[in-house]
């Protein structure tokens, strides 16, 4: 049912209504490029807002699909109000409610920063979206691009982490809305649904732990021991192709959603870097502010080394994954599957950093560095005979889980075949988990 009237002699490019979509009601609104090719005027933009400010009250999930041109220049400075309403109104859902937004045509100017306040962006693979256009860009640059290399899905899925997901097309882009909004709850009071599944939760997973090579250097997919752990092996990966160093994805526990991060060992040996940090603390923040339990999957050497990472910011994006992880109150569990070396342990939501179960496999690697960088620190005077001989010496007093276990740093070592069991049962356990919030306005993360 329509939200607000239409009138007859001025539709407008906007139309929100109360509709279901994946069997969950939902606000629903959608900017079509077909009427005046999706200019917002100022009443497009107060419905929107309205629609929102509806979702939140209703505590149901916003959906919208939007194609449009900008604001619309009929209207003048007004339309720029009303495009600013609406981003107001999806500020103030974020966190209460799911804000899925899918973009099915071009989306420019003003409108595309809707995109970026957007939980969860799902574009067509015909889109585009940019703050600037072309001709604008060639204008300041010199540098002649069309819309699609400047902002199409491509370019936000690859290059800027904007797109979550890339699909064929508009009825496509809706039922993936409707993917997504199948793991969340449709407010932040709410608990996430639980999916019906026959998978036994105290499945063995033997295939998890022949996932991962012995050489400490092998290459694997990630994704393998993660759909190992899963229900059914089925994964919803968001950013594959940004990042793909860190693996984001949603699934389910025994029925119970879940969102993982992993590291991935096929790309850049899965180090971390700029991208992958606010990859995942986005994720990470999205998954806590939805009520969405997190597993995660640890295999990282460290920080990607580097003077182009420093000087953009590695200090400042480094933080962000640990804020994120350090500030959720979700239930959390990791687990440790080979390498976990110096800072990039610590951000990959390790025990002190308020992981509620920390579990590692017996080929985990725990340790400020590997035993060659440590080797190379303190005895780089010895010869390389005898580094070699320091070098097994330390893998063998240090490159093992048990020695952070018995400095309760890692709560169990177990076989990798008791993966699932061990944590569905501690997502079981942690269902009820309650954290008391220390009052203040609001913290202030590390942007």
């Amino acid at each position: 049912m329509p939200l607000v009237p239409v009138a007859a002699d001025h539709p407008g490019s906007l139309e929100a209504q109360l509709t279901t979509i994946a069997g969950r009601e939902v606000v629903l609104v959608e900017i079509s490029s077909e009427t005046r090719r999706g200019a917002i005027s100022e009443a497009d933009g107060r419905t929107f807002a309205a629609a929102a400010d509806h979702a939140c009250r209703a505590g149901i999930p916003l959906l919208a699909l939007i194609a449009s041109s900008g604001a619309d220049v009929n209207d003048g400075v007004a339309a720029l109000h009303g495009w600013g309403s609406a981003a107001l109104a999806m500020a103030r859902c974020s966190g209460r409610v799911p804000v899925l937004l899918a973009a099915t045509g071009p989306v420019v100017s003003g409108p595309a920063l809707l995109l970026g306040l957007a939980d969860q962006v799902v574009m067509t693979e015909d889109a585009y979206a940019f703050v600037t256009g072309p001709r604008m860009v060639e204008t300041f640059t010199g540098e002649a691009l069309d819309a699609t290399e400047l902002g199409g899905a491509a370019v936000h899925a690859a290059g800027t982490g904007v797109a979550a997901l890339v699909v064929p097309d508009r009825d496509a882009a809706l039922a993936a809305l409707g993917d997504l909004v199948a793991y969340l709850p449709s407010n932040v009071d709410d608990e996430p649904p639980r999916w019906y599944t026959t998978d036994p939760a105290d499945r063995s997973t033997p295939e998890a732990g022949a996932c991962v090579p012995a050489p400490p250097t092998g290459g694997y997919d990630v994704r393998d021991v993660a759909r190992a752990i899963v229900d059914d092996g089925d994964l919803l990966e968001l950013r594959e192709r940004w990042a793909p160093n860190l693996v984001t994805a949603l699934a389910t526990i025994a029925g119970r959603p879940v969102g993982i991060v992993a590291n991935q060992p096929v790309s850049i040996a899965g180090t971390l870097d700029i991208p992958a940090s606010q990859k995942g603390a986005r994720f990470v923040a999205f998954c806590d502010a939805m009520g969405v339990p997190l597993l995660t999957l640890v295999d990282t050497p460290g920080f990607y080394p580097g003077k182009d990472l420093e000087w953009r910011g590695m200090i400042r994006h480094g933080a962000q994954l640990a804020f994120a992880y350090a500030r959720a109150t979700v239930p959390r569990v990791a687990v440790v599957l080979r390498k976990a070396y110096g800072g990039a342990y610590i951000v990959m939501d390790c025990r002190t950093m308020g992981s509620d179960l920390y579990l590692a496999w017996p080929s985990a690697e725990i340790a400020v560095m590997g035993a060659k960088g440590a080797v190379e620190v303190l005895h780089r005077r010895e010869s390389p005979e005898r580094r070699l001989e320091l070098e097994e010496e330390y893998e063998s007093r240090f490159l093992n889980p048990y020695v952070a276990a018995d400095r309760g740093a890692v709560d169990a070592v177990i076989d990798p075949s008791d993966t699932r069991r061990e944590v569905a049962a501690a997502f079981e356990v942690l269902a009820t988990k309650q954290e008391r919030l220390v009052a203040r306005k609001h913290d202030n993360t590390p942007l």
